[in-house]
């Protein structure tokens, strides 16, 4: 049961992130940057609205990954949890007060 809940927890503040830019950072790789800035536009705007999580591309149901295609060019973004000092990962991904949440778009052949 609380697993569960953890996994809300985590799924909403990915969430939270991915769909408002609150509560994290958020990078674009330089293949994505390279595309100009309407292109990278798009993907923020595609992956703010993103909702297509399924058991099969979100198998911990935490919404921290997903792929989409813009434009005929094919795109992962993914969220990963680090300690506040960006030295380790976070140990509760669960508090936003013990993890800095970062999500990276980026082309899917620079995975």
């Amino acid at each position: 049961m609380q697993r569960e809940e953890d996994t809300r927890k985590i799924a909403a503040l990915n969430d939270r992130l991915r769909s408002h830019g609150a509560g994290g950072e958020i990078y674009v790789t330089s293949g994505i940057h390279a595309l100009g800035t309407e292109f990278v536009d798009r993907a923020l705007a595609a992956i703010r609205s993103f909702d297509a999580f399924t058991p099969d591309n979100d198998p911990y149901g935490e919404h921290d990954f997903g792929a989409l295609e813009i434009s005929g060019k094919r795109l992962f973004f993914k969220i990963d949890y680090y300690d506040p000092t960006r030295s380790r990962g976070s140990d509760d991904p669960t508090d936003p007060a013990q993890t800095l949440r970062v999500l990276t778009i980026m082309l899917a052949e620079e995975y």
